[in-house]
């Protein structure tokens, strides 16, 4: 069922694809040539328009966009689309100059920037919709065995599931013959339905189409290497999870050496050229954000006003980089005494970890649950970016009193400066627990990029828009 929900899904793709590059070749035609014949040319635009879609898809299956591998999960799907297209406009262009074919350079030009977007844009909502039928539990996902020591498979299933949109549905375990009993056993709701003797027959028996081996001493090299082979020509992939998690691609490279696949994991990266850079966009940013927002930052200082006795602007102070403390800007969005009333709510705490979160504080305004909703309350910390104390993407600004009580893993948050969105409020904000809450934080410190920071960036708009964990 899940190939052939596979095939299903590769197939709507193909034909979206179609549409969208047939409909950008004609909109190029139209912005170029409007709804009449090119004049004084005899260059066939009836067939060179096909031509140019079909060579489009071409493209796209030569870069393998169409692969399982990189569909619905990750950053390569949407490279491999618009490296496919660009390659496409550089050949075109590269065989008309050698040709000294007319093409006109400005139906091409339009053609493919049309194209480009569309094709992005729309796999981004296919991969969106996709997402959501994966949440419901339909939609194509891959049938996974699990194969490793009980520790590590309950371990990466707990990971796997973390994310159920990745697509990984987790429906067997294989463990070592030495922990295998004579009746049925389960690893939490997993059923184990084999040893590492059978697991090319224990995944052909439950229908799986994905292998993944997690660590194990009785998995040896030769082993995992004969696992390969027959596995061969199945149609079962092999995938390896590494005990080393949470390390971002960009930072992984492998080179063989003396036959094994060495993993290199360069450190991260806390100063240098590019912290300077992230350094000037942040600030630049919000020097832009704070003049085109004013009229809004007016509105909501006169709002909160009217609404409540008290000060429009609530300082408190945070820790930042290094440890260094600092006063973090927002719109105040609690009574004056909220400090005072906090003794009396904290029985009624409603997450675990360091943090207080209530779903419904009474200390809350009218306009404050307004603000907090649509996160406009967090518009003053543009100033802190601007001061440098803070930064556009990163860890959540901690208290001093959460501070005081972290562990050394979590202490490495303060590496790297505050932020006013980051993973935590693009993954569910006050809806994440605090483990969870610190392992994204985590990542980002270990991991930042100023791709990263756009993509979260652009997704905090849509989790703003949605309103998702504001509280």
């Amino acid at each position: 069922m899940a190939r052939a929900d596979e095939r299903a899904y590769v197939q709507s793709l193909v034909v979206l694809d179609t549409v969208i590059v047939a409909l950008a070749v004609l909109a190029g035609y139209l912005t170029r040539f409007g709804d009449a014949a090119p004049r004084g040319s005899e260059i066939p635009y009836v067939l060179v328009a096909p031509g140019l879609v079909l060579a489009w898809l071409v493209s796209l299956k030569a870069m393998r966009c169409y692969d399982d591998r990189v569909l619905g999960y990750g950053a390569d799907e949407y490279r491999r689309v618009g490296v496919a297209g660009m390659r496409l406009a550089a050949g075109v262009a590269i065989l008309g100059y050698i040709f000294d074919v007319g093409v006109s350079r400005g139906f091409l030009a339009f053609s493919f920037a049309f194209g480009l977007v569309g094709l992005e844009v729309a796999r981004f909502a296919a991969r969106k919709r996709l997402h959501r039928a994966r949440i419901r539990g339909a939609g194509w996902s891959r049938r996974v065995l699990v194969v490793g020591d009980t520790a590590h498979v309950l371990e990466l299933v707990h990971t796997l599931r973390r994310e159920p949109y990745a697509g990984y549905h987790v429906v067997g375990a294989c463990i070592p013959d030495a922990l295998l009993a004579p009746v049925a056993q389960r690893l939490g709701d997993v059923p184990v339905v084999g040893s590492f003797r059978g697991i090319p027959e224990a995944a052909t028996a439950i229908g799986a189409d994905t292998v993944a081996v997690t660590a194990s001493g009785e998995l040896t090299a030769t082993r995992l290497r004969r696992l390969g082979w027959q596995l061969e020509g199945t149609g079962v992939d092999l995938v390896v999870a590494p005990a080393l998690t949470d390390v971002a691609g960009p930072r992984i490279h492998t080179r063989p050496v003396a036959g094994l696949p060495l993993i290199h994991v360069e450190a991260p990266e806390f100063r240098g050229a590019r912290k300077l850079v992230k350094g000037f966009v942040d600030r630049a940013a919000a020097s832009v954000a704070l003049l085109l927002f004013s009229p809004l930052l007016l509105g909501i200082a006169l709002a909160i006003k009217i609404d409540s006795r008290g000060p429009v602007l609530f300082r408190q102070v945070r820790v930042g980089q290094g440890g260094e403390e600092f006063g973090v800007y927002k719109f105040r969005t609690m009574v004056v005494n909220a400090d005072e009333l906090l003794a009396e709510l904290a029985a009624r705490n409603e997450t675990d970890g360091l943090l207080f979160k209530m779903r419904d504080d009474p200390r809350v305004t009218r306009i404050g649950r307004l603000l907090r909703k649509w996160s406009l309350d967090e518009l003053p910390q543009l100033v802190n970016v601007l001061f440098g104390q803070m930064s556009l993407v990163g860890p959540r600004p901690p208290l001093p009193a959460e501070v005081a009580r972290y562990d050394g893993d979590v202490a490495r948050r303060l590496l790297v400066k505050p932020g006013m969105t980051g993973l935590w409020q693009v993954s569910g904000r006050s809806d994440l627990s605090w483990e969870d809450g610190i392992r994204l934080d985590l990542y980002y410190v270990e991991n930042w990029s100023l791709a990263a920071d756009l993509t979260i960036l652009w997704k905090t708009v849509g989790a703003v828009v949605h309103g998702r964990g504001a509280y």
